[in-house]
C-alpha cells in the first residue's frame, strides 16, 4: 500500500505525465456520459425490449463492447466496431493490393494516408449499419416510444449514429495522441469494465434466488474465473526460447557476463488483436440482418447463437487464422536474420541468409500453433460457461474477447506508465520485475 501511494506521488510530480493521465480520464468520462445520451426522438423510459434483446447472445457482446450504449439507444450505439471493421479491411488490402503495400513502405506519410482512408471507410460502414439499427429500434420498441417515425427521424437518427461513431473514433485517437495507452483499445476495455459490476451482481442474485447453489457455488465460480484470468495473463505474456535439441538456440559470437545472447520468440506474438478482429467479423451476419434476431435468416441466426456449434467453430478457426496472419506481420524472419548477421550472430548448424530465414520462419510457425489454439479455446470459453448454467452476462468474462482485452490493455497501459516513471528515474510499478505490455505483445487496434 505504501508503495502504491509513493508511485501515485511520483506520477503527480511529473507534470507532462500527470496531464496525460488527466486528459485520458476526461476523455473516458465523456465517452461514458455519451453512452447514456439517447437518440433524439426516442423515449428513454421505453427501452425495456431493446435492453432484453441485448442481454444475451452475440448482441450482448456488442452491447458490452459499446459500454451499454447499444441497449440505451445511445448516440454511441454502434460504438467503435465500424472502425475496427474498417481497419480489418485496410490491413487485408495491405497484404494483397500493391497501392496499399506502397503506402505501408512510405513511412509517416503513408501511414497518414492509410489512416485517412480508414476513416472514410468507417463512415461508409457506419452508413450501412445505422439504418439496420434504426430498423431494429422500430421493431423492438412500441410506437409510443417515438415522438414521430417519419423520414426526417430516420435521416436524423442515421446522421447522429454516424457522427457518434466518428466522435468515438476521434476520442480514441486523442487518447492515443494526448493521453496514456492505445485509445481505441482503452475505450473498448472501459465499456467492458462498466458491465462487470452488473454481471457480478446478476450472477450472485441468480445463485441465491433463481438457479440455486448458494454461496459455495458462487465462490467456486469466482475461483474458476481467477484461474482463467491467470491463464490469460500467461498467454498474453508467454515467451519461449528456442529449445536446444530442436532449434540449436540462437546465439551470438560474443558473451556478456558469461551469458550467451539469444532471441526469445513469443508463443502468441500477435497478442489480443486476432481475437478482436475475429469477433468483429462475427458481428457481420447480425448487422446484415438489421440487428433483429427475429427477422434474420437461418444462416445469420446460427451465428447469433453464441452457444451454437457453428458460431464457436467458425470463431475459433478465425482466431487461429488471424493469429498466424498477425504473427506474419509482426515477426519478420528476414529482418531478424539480417539483424543477426549485422551483429555477428548466427545459428549453429544453419547457414546465414536464406537458410536462417527459412529456419526462423519454420520455428515461428511451430510455436505459434499451440499459442493460436490456446487463444481460440480461451475465446470460446464463455459458451461453455453458459452451457454450464452461468448467467449470460457473467459468462462473457470467462475468457473470450472481454477477458483478453481486459488483460492485454491493462498490461499495455501499466507498461507505459512504468516506462514514463523509469525514464524519469523513479521506481516502476513492480519491485520484482518489469511489466510486459506493448513491448511484448500487440494490443493495439
Amino acid at each position: 500500500m505504501k508503495g502504491l501511494i509513493t508511485t501515485i506521488k511520483n506520477i503527480y510530480k511529473i507534470e507532462d505525465f500527470r496531464n496525460r493521465i488527466l486528459t485520458t480520464l476526461g476523455l473516458v468520462l465523456i465517452y461514458r456520459l455519451g453512452a447514456h445520451v439517447v437518440i433524439p426522438g426516442v423515449d428513454p423510459g421505453q427501452l425495456e425490449n431493446l435492453q432484453a434483446q441485448a442481454d444475451g447472445g452475440i448482441l450482448g457482446l456488442l452491447n458490452m463492447f459499446s459500454g451499454g450504449a447499444f441497449a440505451n439507444a445511445s448516440v454511441f450505439a454502434l460504438g467503435i466496431m465500424p472502425y475496427i471493421s474498417a481497419s480489418i479491411v485496410i490491413q487485408l488490402l495491405g497484404m494483397a493490393v500493391p497501392y496499399f503495400q506502397r503506402l505501408q513502405r512510405e513511412g509517416e506519410s503513408g501511414r497518414t494516408k492509410i489512416t485517412q482512408i480508414t476513416r472514410y471507410l468507417t463512415v461508409a460502414i457506419t452508413l450501412g449499419q445505422a439504418p439496420g439499427y434504426v430498423a431494429n429500434l422500430h421493431s423492438q420498441l412500441p410506437a409510443s416510444a417515438f415522438s414521430e417515425m417519419t423520414g426526417i427521424f430516420w435521416l436524423s437518427a442515421i446522421v447522429i449514429l454516424v457522427a457518434g461513431t466518428m466522435f468515438v473514433m476521434w476520442l480514441g485517437e486523442k487518447i492515443t495522441d494526448k493521453g496514456v495507452g492505445n485509445g481505441i483499445s482503452l475505450l473498448i476495455m472501459i465499456g467492458i469494465i462498466s458491465k462487470l459490476p452488473f454481471a457480478l451482481m446478476a450472477e450472485f442474485m441468480a445463485r441465491f434466488e433463481g438457479q440455486g447453489g448458494g454461496l459455495i457455488v458462487f465462490l467456486v465460480e469466482m475461483v474458476m474465473l481467477f484461474m482463467v484470468f491467470v491463464a490469460t495473463i500467461a498467454l498474453v505474456q508467454a515467451t519461449r526460447r528456442i529449445p536446444v535439441q530442436y532449434a540449436k538456440r540462437i546465439v551470438g559470437n560474443k558473451q556478456y557476463g558469461g551469458v550467451r545472447q539469444y532471441i526469445p520468440l513469443k508463443i502468441n506474438a500477435a497478442g489480443v488483436t486476432p481475437i478482436i478482429f475475429a469477433q468483429a467479423l462475427m458481428f457481420i451476419p447480425m448487422m446484415i440482418g438489421g440487428f433483429n434476431t427475429d427477422a434474420t435468416s437461418s444462416f445469420a441466426a446460427a451465428f447469433a447463437d453464441i452457444t451454437g456449434f457453428w458460431y464457436n467453430f467458425t470463431y475459433g478457426l478465425m482466431v487461429v487464422i488471424f493469429t498466424y496472419f498477425y504473427t506474419a506481420i509482426t515477426v519478420n524472419p528476414t529482418q531478424m536474420a539480417e539483424d543477426m548477421k549485422k551483429n555477428g550472430g548466427f545459428i549453429p548448424g544453419i547457414k546465414p541468409g536464406k537458410k536462417t530465414v527459412e529456419f526462423l520462419d519454420g520455428v515461428m510457425s511451430k510455436i505459434t500453433l499451440p499459442g493460436s489454439i490456446f487463444l481460440a479455446l480461451v475465446a470460446i470459453l464463455p459458451a461453455f460457461a453458459m452451457i454450464a448454467g452461468i448467467n449470460n452476462q457473467f459468462a462473457y468474462f470467462y475468457g473470450g474477447t472481454s477477458l483478453l482485452i481486459l488483460v492485454g490493455v491493462v498490461l499495455d497501459t501499466l507498461q507505459q506508465i512504468e516506462s514514463h516513471l523509469l525514464m524519469r528515474h523513479y521506481d516502476g510499478l513492480m519491485k520484482s520485475g518489469r511489466i510486459k505490455g506493448k513491448a511484448g505483445t500487440s494490443v493495439s487496434i
